[in-house]
């Protein structure tokens, strides 16, 4: 039986360490599953020989004995804010601080301060200030350049211009993090980490760097939202790019430097990462306090590929976890799920069998130097790449046998399924139908996002004719089978571009579908994504055309109350803000009358 990492000095004693050469810091609990970025990197480290301790979720509020429990490691601290940017963990789209928490035991929130990554890795030097701190995770990647934060409403710099941390290291990290392990054993210096690819640091000059862009320095973008525009565009072609350029940025009398990206991950070290020896389980001190709830909705789930081609202008996953799809090979798919039939809870069900996708799992360039040289933000928008291999069958025959092993009686993908990559000739249209026969329990979520084609194309989504076939398509296979299934849709208002009458219009739709929405979400401008670059500056960085974008929270407030037209609550309200905005032509449409609104008496 797999043992946890250390998390207290008890438990490093009873491992018989006198130091320990690596501790990550956290703003999640500690669950070792390699769904968890923490859980992973410190496999990872703990697989090359290096003795690791983690400090999950500490009190910064205190006299900080959390940070100083293990002392100084040898080697160096791992700082991240978690699975989450901290201020999307807790905050709201309307900034209303959240009461849960899903990465916290029991659900509890206030277990991790706001800008969480800032906070730990300020701690850290102030308590260790000659001991390396390098960020890690979705807060730092995100934030390695200047952008916009929606929490405080302003550009923030990056976040190597805000923290004392020494080095960033972006995207999924276990080879970067290796290679920084191995020179810090070697006592190289701090300056010997910035010839690594896929890390950021800060530097006064920029002597001998190579094949280099500099963009818009943040005083620039301060000043004008076109150059901000401007940035973004440059920082998206090259992260779409397997071999790409180095990116400066100058903030004040200083320079932030992103070097490339490490190349995707091969079948057999992504193998070698979902391989090492998990527990799979929380750790043992949270059980007094609850379940880690988003432990408990991934647990029965298995990950099979890494990264997402589809190219979402709202999505962080191909700035985070790159566009190239990294899959694992059918046995180590097929290990994992046997040990999790060797679980005593398990009741044999898995929950998920999927991806940042459910369908891009060993889907390739057939070219491999065609992909090398490509910048676009999407293998399938605005169509089908001729150089993409989309054989849905690959994943058909995985579910097979995993539907096949003793011990399993259903395989449901909760994963989102890109119906966009559907063809006749790829399959895909027959790996539809065997999802919904044999892999949905009821319910399968799709997500067009819109009705409005204006809006779509901003969003870099397909066609909401695509969802009207998908919808025809789902209810003749359930007829055919006599299954009373549901095709859930999944929304979004206020993104850049959409007005109120995009909204009135996607509820019109909603009625004559006879849909009474449940999976809808106001748009969050999070960082480095185009949708936020649009909110932003009102600029499309494609380009370089205005883009519409409600920003009042009132007007935020009466596009997403649209998707619920039919609670009567609410319909005054609604009322008065399509008569406000001169629609009252969807007042009938909507609610079946047409007096917009009470006459109001004459002032005398």
């Amino acid at each position: 039986m797999p043992q946890f990492l250390p998390i207290t000095l008890d438990e490093v004693k009873q491992l018989g360490w006198d130091a320990v050469d690596v501790v990550l810091v956290t703003g999640d609990a500690y669950v070792d599953h390699p769904a968890f970025g923490t859980a992973v990197i410190g496999r990872t480290l703990e697989a090359a020989g290096y003795r690791v301790a983690i400090i999950p979720q500490p009190n910064w509020r205190d006299d900080l004995r959390d940070f100083r429990k293990f002392g100084a490691p040898r080697l160096f601290f791992g700082v991240t804010s978690g699975a989450m940017d901290s201020m999307v963990n807790h905050y709201t789209a309307a900034r209303r601080l959240r009461h849960d928490d899903a990465y916290t035991p029991g659900g509890q929130s206030g277990f991790r301060p706001d800008r969480a990554t800032y906070v730990y890795s300020r701690i850290l030097k102030q308590l260790y200030p000659s001991v390396p701190v390098i960020i890690a995770g979705i807060e730092a990647s995100m934030r390695r350049l200047a952008h916009y934060d929606y929490w405080d409403d302003r550009l923030f710099p990056s976040i190597l211009a805000d923290t004392p941390a020494d080095l960033l290291n972006y995207g999924m990290g276990e080879r970067t993090t290796l290679k920084i392990a191995a020179l810090l054993a070697e006592s190289q210096p701090l300056a010997a980490l910035h010839a690594l690819p896929q890390v950021a640091y800060r530097a006064d000059k920029l002597d001998g760097l190579q094949n280099c862009i500099e963009l818009h320095s943040y005083e620039e973008c301060q000043r004008s939202k076109r150059a901000e525009a401007e940035n973004y565009h440059i920082i998206e072609r090259e992260s779409n790019k397997i071999e790409c350029a180095t990116l400066v940025q100058r903030h004040a009398d200083r320079w932030v430097v992103v070097t490339p990206p490490e190349p995707p991950m091969t079948t057999a070290e992504i193998d070698a990462s979902f391989d090492l020896p998990y527990t799979r389980l929380p750790h043992p001190k949270y059980k007094k306090r609850g379940v880690v709830p988003a432990y408990e909705m991934i647990k029965n789930s298995v990950n099979i590929h890494r990264g997402c081609f589809g190219g979402c202008s709202f999505c962080t996953i191909s700035a985070h976890q790159g566009k190239q799809i990294a899959s694992r090979s059918e046995r180590s798919i097929m290990a994992e799920v046997n040990t999790l039939i060797q679980r005593d809870d398990f009741n044999g069900v898995i929950t998920d069998l999927g991806g940042p996708s459910a369908n891009m799992y060993r889907m390739e360039g057939r070219n491999p130097d065609q992909c090398r040289r490509c910048a676009r933000y999407s293998c399938i928008q605005p169509a089908i790449c001729p150089n993409l291999q989309s054989d849905h069958r690959p994943l058909l025959d995985l579910y097979r046998k995993v539907a096949a092993l003793p011990g399993v009686k259903h395989v449901y993908i909760g994963s989102g399924i890109r119906c966009d990559l559907f063809t006749e000739r790829n399959g895909g249209w027959d790996y539809f139908r065997q999802v919904v026969l044999h892999h949905v329990s009821g319910r399968l979520k799709v997500a067009p996002e819109h009705t409005s084609s204006k809006v779509l194309s901003l969003m870099r989504k397909p066609s909401f004719d695509l969802f009207l076939e998908t919808k025809s398509r789902f209810d003749a296979i359930c007829r055919q089978a006599g299954l009373r299934y549901q095709l859930i849709p999944y929304f979004i208002s206020s993104h850049p571009g959409c007005q109120l009458k995009d909204m009135a219009d996607l509820a019109v739709e909603m009625k004559r579908l006879g849909y009474r929405l449940e999976q809808i979400q106001d748009f969050t401008p999070t960082p480095m994504t185009l949708s936020t670059e649009m909110y932003y500056t009102g600029i499309n960085p494609e380009t370089m055309q205005p883009v519409y974008v409600a920003t009042a929270p009132d007007e935020k407030k009466a596009q997403n109350q649209l998707f619920f037209f039919y609670k009567k609550e609410l319909q005054p309200a609604i009322r008065q803000s399509l008569h406000n905005h001169h629609l009252d032509a969807y007042i009938p449409k909507l609610m079946g009358y047409s007096n917009p609104v009470p006459r109001r008496k004459p002032q005398r």
